[in-house]
């Protein structure tokens, strides 16, 4: 059962000139050998906020673990995942809508306001600290996933 104290943010890692549908992921996350799809939430590109998991239900987004701990983010977090990430030439940009942002915004107040969260992150944010030094720095992230700054955005 997930306990949220963490929201966990991921983009689809699609271009911003394509659709990438909530089926879609669906049949990339059963294609890695998940269930069903890993996260929580999806926003497409039109500001639509798809629920997918139960927000009780344990994720299967963030493999990382939470520091200090034996235990995953997704045992611990809410994930939620926005339709883009890359530009039309494949690069990692944010390309979030303005109703995506809006409709990211109002669904983290909304989930904040439910459960006791602690911290607001990107996918990238859950890399290991490599040198130890409390900070995850640009070159230990494990994916540019979600290609803006969570943290400065959310005021973390």
């Amino acid at each position: 059962m997930n306990k949220p104290n963490y929201i966990v943010i991921h983009c689809s890692a699609t271009r911003a000139d394509s659709d990438f549908t909530e089926s879609q992921i669906n049949e990339s996350h059963v294609a890695r050998g998940f269930a069903k799809w890993g996260y929580h939430y999806y926003i497409r590109k039109d500001g639509r906020v798809v629920p997918m998991r139960a927000e009780n239900e344990t994720g299967a987004h963030d493999n990382c673990l939470v520091p200090g701990e034996k235990t995953s983010y997704n045992r611990r977090s809410i994930g939620i995942c926005y339709e883009g990430g890359l530009d039309a030439a494949g690069k990692p940009a944010d390309t979030r809508t303005d109703a995506q942002k809006a409709a990211l915004r109002r669904l983290v107040e909304e989930i904040c306001s439910r459960y006791k969260i602690v911290d607001v992150l990107g996918h990238r944010d859950t890399s290991p600290d490599v040198n130890g030094n409390g900070v995850i720095e640009r070159w230990e992230w494990l994916k540019e996933c979600p290609c803006f700054d969570v943290r400065k955005e959310f005021g973390v």
